[in-house]
């Protein structure tokens, strides 16, 4: 700390100047969201008083916040969703996770009871449909949905994208290239509503899954890429030797070079799950009501208006949890491959 900000005095002055701004930018923050501020419903009165925040809004609306629409008796279902969908991420960041089998069992087991329980009809519980569901349990389902379709997808054209029959190779390339041309909210848009005017009405599925499709087309194109990435950095030896072993295509690619690639590709398919949390907010402008849509409920009567800054601040930080929390499990990943690389 003093070679880095203390070294010299013109860097001790200015160490010292950041260092007391950010000092007092820390204290109003912490003055204005903990000493001054209002924390449950009851005391709601006291907000116009109050020069701090009033989270009696979180306390009063939270509900609203993680699950939408959803049927206030059955929030219990929806709770146990997204601990379902959590558990399923936490339990994938554990090296003992990364077989190919286990991964895609754990991930369509746990989307599996997410799907059960937010639906119920298997489950002999009241049926609910798509279009009740919203707030942090419907981030969390479209997340979930997009990574569990689009990831296999994103492998497919991976390899299609090397293979060696040429008409495979371009149709794979046009199809990534146009997709990746076009920004995320333009397929969502035409997957919501342009498709609905040029299918039949039996063809159409419900809108929730179409978006889901399109979102996960979309993955999987970046996602191809970074698949592409992580098989150019396997030497062609690997090939060589397996097929000097005896062993077929299928064999070598499952056995020798797909570790290998998603090993490689690993950090870097970190930082597309993390990006693609994050655009799942962009939903809101297809009609859907996610989490920020619920914020924006939220706040919208009369009485709770005042207090948007508290709603967004609250969303905020479910962001961050989040988003920091799998950046951090990329930072780990990137220095876990650079040790075993030495």
């Amino acid at each position: 700390m003093k070679k880095r900000a203390f070294a010299t005095p013109t860097d001790a002055v200015l160490s010292i100047i950041i260092f007391g701004g950010l000092a007092y930018a820390l204290w109003l923050a912490l003055d204005w969201a903990v000493f001054r501020a209002v924390w449950s419903k009851e005391n709601v009165a006291a907000c116009g008083e109050a020069v701090g925040a009033c989270w009696s809004v979180i306390d009063a609306r939270h509900r609203l916040i993680l699950f939408g629409l959803y049927p206030y008796e059955e929030h219990w279902r929806s709770t146990l969703a997204c601990l379902a969908i959590v558990a399923t991420v936490v339990v994938s960041c554990f090296p003992w996770s990364w077989k190919t089998a286990r991964l895609s069992t754990l991930w369509v087991a746990g989307f599996a009871l997410y799907y059960l329980l937010m639906t119920g009809t298997l489950l002999g519980l009241p049926t609910v449909t798509t279009d009740q569901w919203g707030g942090l349990a419907l981030t969390l389902f479209l997340f979930a949905s997009v990574v569990l379709i689009g990831m296999p997808m994103g492998l497919g054209l991976a390899l299609m994208r090397r293979s060696e029959m040429p008409v495979v190779r371009l149709l794979a390339s046009l199809l990534i290239d146009f997709i990746r041309s076009l920004p995320l909210l333009t397929t969502l848009f035409t997957a919501a509503v342009v498709f609905p005017l040029l299918l039949p009405d039996w063809l159409q599925g419900d809108k929730i899954w179409r978006v889901i499709f399109a979102f996960a087309l979309f993955f999987a194109c970046y996602q191809a890429e970074v698949f592409r990435g992580g098989f150019q950095a396997i030497p062609k030896g690997q090939f060589e030797a397996g097929k000097a072993l005896g062993l077929g295509y299928w064999k070598i690619l499952f056995n020798i070079v797909l570790p290998q690639v998603f090993r490689q590709a690993l950090p870097s398919t970190i930082n597309m799950v993390v990006i693609t949390f994050k655009e799942t907010a962009i939903v809101i402008i297809i009609g859907f009501f996610d989490v920020l849509a619920s914020a924006n409920a939220a706040f919208g009567t009369g009485e709770w208006s005042p207090y948007y800054m508290e709603v967004y601040a609250f969303v905020a930080a479910l962001y961050w949890l989040f988003i920091f929390s799998l950046g951090q499990y990329g930072e780990y990943l990137g220095k876990r491959m650079s040790v075993a690389q030495r």
